[in-house]
Order: structure tokens, then C-alpha cells, then sequence
């Protein structure tokens, strides 16, 4: 039995089919040259190539995809900008309360007394004028006293960054009997304000013949309550070290004391920069302590010496308080501009950022 195979029409070789087979397979061929000359795009239900994104049976857009993403880029720069000055605009506003009384005092210790007290007051002075300046100097010994300031700030940092990191890595990394129970009493001299101590503080001191002079203002300072919190900060930042730390140190044939001022205490840079900062503002303007120890102008630190530019009749002279008052602001800012690393850093160091 034959199998007859019907040949395509357009192949050259004569059909041996019937008329309508014929017809049929002609249209098929045409259909087929048809389609293959037709565009792969044209097809019914054909998808268009990745590069032109276009969603099947909808229109063509507009303009090409790839504007349609760079205005998309460019409309988001804006609103991040628009953003952005939003932002610095609403902080701006927020700092005017902060920023505001500092920019009085510095201006208003360039005016004179009576247009300080003029009804309607003025933000820059009419008529700048340093005269005040002088009278700060003239009226006492200031630079005396601003020096006395000075170094009593700088030895009670000094002192109580060091008794603070002894202690706080005694209480975190020695393990002696007794550790937990004598840290809470230390603890305890937070609780106690410096006004309950100070009478039997002034008795001991004069016992002792030290009235009238800053060895009160140095010693009590460093050994005292005013230096608890230091040795919390300092404890919290030395419980975080590895322990391995300590183990390498050993290895190497350190002993206690070198493991503390080798490894330990090069590694608390960050929280013994926010102890300086806190010990230098605390001892800075220190106000009770030198009225109680204090009784000579020589001797006087800068928030007492503030209290003394009096007129005849004892009202303050405002233009020299100001003036004197804004030579007294400049160091805290020196300290705080160059410490400012290592004042946030210690702070999220030791559990204390807000």
C-alpha cells in the first residue's frame, strides 16, 4: 500500500491532489511567505523587544522610556533638595532660643549702659564701642583671675581623668571582694548635694589652714563626689573591652598595671574626652566653692569675680559684666570645638546618649 505524500505548492514539482487540496495548499504557502515577510513586532499578540518596555495591546508612549526615567531622576533631586531646605529652615528656627541670648550678650557688651536699658531694645549697637572691655581689666585684676580659673580647670581635668580611669578599670576588670557593694556607696555621692557637705568641707579646710587658697578647689574636686561620675563613665566604657585584650597582654608578659596603661587606657580616648569635657565645664563655673574658700580678689576665679563689677551704689554694671562675661565663654568653646569627637563618641560609648 502506497503512502502518497502531497507536495507544497511552490516546490517545483507538479501537485497530484485534488482542486481544493490545491487551492488550500496555495493559500497555506501564501500565508506562510506572508507571515515570514511580516514584522516580529506586527504579529497579533506578539511582544514587543525589552528595549522599548511596551506592554502588550497598549499604545506606544509618547516619549522614549528613558526621558521618562531621567525626569523621574531629576523630579526626585528636587524633592530632596525642597526637603533639605525644609529641614535647615526648621532648624534654624529651633536654634534662635539658643543661639539668641549668646548673640545679646556678645553685642550687648559692645553698647553702653543706656541703650542696654532703652525701652525698645536693639539687636546690633547703635554705636560700638570697647570701652567696657578695658574696664573689665581696670576695675580688677581680672587676667589674675582669669588665669587662677584657668589652671584650677586644667589641673582638676588632668587629675580627675586619671583617678576616674584607675577606678572605673579597678571596679570593671578587677575582680576583688567587696567590688559591686563599694561601687554603689561611691554611686551614692551622686545623691548628695554639694550645699549638704559644704559646712563640714569649710571646717576641715580651715582646721587644716587651707582658707584662702585653691587647694580646696583642686583636691576636693579629684578625690571628692564631683568626680563619681567620671568613674561611671570610665567603668562602663572599660566593661565593654574584650576580655581578650587582657589575655594578649598577659601573653606578652604584661603585668596589671601595664595591661591598664598600655592596652586599656590608649583604647578610652573617647570616653576620657567626654570626662575632660564634663570635669573642665563642672571646675569652670564652680560658683559656691570659691565664695566659701575665697576671700582676697587675687585669688578669685571668674564666676565670682563676675559678681564684683558694681557701681557706687552697687548696681551692676551690665556693659562690663557682658564684656567680661563673653572673655569667659571663649575657653568652653575651645574645648568643646576641639573635644567634640570624643564627647559623642563617649557618650554612646557608655550608655549615656540620649
Amino acid at each position: 500500500m502506497k503512502s502518497e505524500v502531497m507536495p507544497e505548492a511552490g516546490d517545483g514539482l507538479p501537485g497530484a491532489g485534488r482542486p481544493g487540496a490545491e487551492r488550500s495548499g496555495a493559500g497555506r504557502s501564501r500565508a506562510g511567505r506572508s507571515h515570514a515577510v511580516q514584522p516580529a513586532t506586527e504579529r497579533p499578540g506578539a511582544a514587543e523587544p525589552a528595549g522599548n518596555m511596551m506592554v502588550l495591546g497598549g499604545p506606544r508612549p509618547d516619549r522614549p522610556p528613558s526621558d521618562r526615567s531621567g525626569v523621574s531622576r531629576a523630579g526626585l533631586r528636587a524633592r530632596r533638595r525642597w526637603a533639605r531646605g525644609a529641614l535647615v529652615a526648621l532648624l534654624l528656627l529651633l536654634s534662635v532660643p539658643f543661639v539668641f541670648p549668646t548673640w545679646w550678650m556678645a553685642t550687648s557688651s559692645l553698647k553702653p549702659m543706656s541703650e542696654i536699658l532703652q525701652a525698645v531694645p536693639t539687636i546690633w549697637p547703635q554705636d560700638p564701642t570697647f570701652e567696657a572691655y578695658g574696664q573689665v581689666f581696670a576695675l580688677q585684676p581680672f587676667a589674675q583671675q582669669y588665669w587662677n580659673s584657668l589652671y584650677i580647670a586644667a589641673v582638676v581635668t588632668i587629675g580627675t581623668m586619671l583617678v576616674a580611669a584607675m577606678a572605673g578599670y579597678a571596679f570593671a576588670r578587677i575582680g576583688f571582694p567587696g567590688a559591686n557593694a563599694l561601687f554603689v556607696l561611691v554611686l551614692a555621692g551622686l545623691l548628695v548635694p554639694s550645699e549638704v557637705t559644704i559646712v563640714p568641707l569649710f571646717r576641715i579646710v580651715n582646721g587644716m589652714g587651707l582658707i584662702d587658697t585653691h587647694w580646696p578647689l583642686i583636691v576636693i574636686p579629684v578625690l571628692g563626689a564631683p568626680a563619681v561620675l567620671a568613674v561611671f563613665i570610665m567603668r562602663q566604657f572599660f566593661l565593654a573591652l574584650p576580655a581578650e585584650l587582657e589575655e594578649a597582654g598577659r601573653m606578652d608578659g604584661l603585668g596589671r598595671w601595664g595591661i591598664f596603661w598600655r592596652i586599656a587606657l590608649p583604647l578610652s580616648r573617647s570616653a576620657l574626652g567626654a570626662v575632660a569635657i564634663f570635669t573642665f565645664l563642672k571646675s569652670w563655673n564652680l560658683y559656691l566653692e570659691p565664695i566659701v574658700y575665697l576671700s582676697s580678689k587675687d585669688n578669685f576665679t571668674l564666676p565670682q569675680a563676675l559678681t564684683q563689677y558694681v557701681d557706687a551704689y552697687g548696681g551692676p554694671m551690665w556693659n562690663v559684666q557682658l564684656a567680661a562675661t563673653t572673655l569667659t565663654v571663649l575657653p568652653v568653646l575651645a574645648v568643646f570645638l576641639v573635644a567634640q569627637r570624643q564627647f559623642v563618641q563617649g557618650l554612646a560609648h557608655t550608655g549615656l546618649k540620649g
